[in-house]
C-alpha cells in the first residue's frame, strides 16, 4: 500500500518537486528515450498526487480541472510508475485513487487523456473511451481517450 498525497504546485516543497521531476525524467525521457519539453509551464496550473513506498517516490500523476487542456473535460496526464514498482499494480492503484478523488468531490465532467497507444487496454479497462486515429505525440503513438465520469465503470 502507498502513501498518497495531494499536492496544489504552491504546496510542492522543494524535495517534492525534485522527486517528481526526476520520476518523469527516469522513466519518460531516459527509459522511454524520448526528448521533449517535459516542463511545459503546466504543472503550475496542476493538482499533483505522488504516490510513496518506503520515503521514495514510485507514483505519480497530474490533475486538471476542467477546461484547462481540453474544453469541457477534466484531464489527467504525466501519469507514470517507477519502473521497479510496476508488477505490483501501482498504475491501477494511481487511477483509482484519481477517480475515486473525482468521485468524492462530485466532479462530474469527462475526462480526457492522450494516453501512449500502447496503455489504451489498460486505460479502457478503466472506462475510458479511445476517440478517433492514433497519433504521434514527442515521437511515440498515442490516442485520445475520453471517460464519461458519469458513468464510473471499475
Amino acid at each position: 500500500m502507498l502513501n498518497w498525497q495531494w499536492r496544489s504546485f504552491a504546496e510542492l516543497n522543494s524535495h517534492e518537486l525534485y522527486d517528481l521531476l526526476a520520476l518523469r525524467q527516469e522513466v519518460f525521457i531516459i527509459e522511454q528515450k524520448c526528448i521533449y519539453p517535459d516542463l511545459d509551464y503546466y504543472d503550475q496550473k496542476a493538482t499533483h498526487l505522488l504516490g510513496w513506498h518506503e520515503k521514495k517516490l514510485v507514483a505519480y500523476a497530474r490533475l486538471f480541472e476542467k477546461d484547462i487542456c481540453y474544453p469541457n473535460s477534466i484531464s489527467i496526464g504525466r501519469v507514470v510508475a517507477s519502473p521497479g514498482m510496476r508488477s505490483k499494480g501501482i498504475g491501477k492503484e494511481l487511477m483509482n485513487v484519481i477517480l475515486t478523488h473525482l468521485e468524492n468531490t462530485n466532479n462530474i465532467h469527462p475526462i480526457t487523456i492522450s494516453a501512449q497507444f500502447y496503455l489504451e487496454k489498460f486505460y479502457a479497462s478503466l472506462g475510458f473511451k479511445s476517440v478517433g486515429e492514433p497519433y504521434q505525440e514527442d515521437g511515440i503513438p498515442h490516442i485520445k481517450m475520453i471517460k464519461d465520469y458519469a458513468k464510473i465503470n471499475r
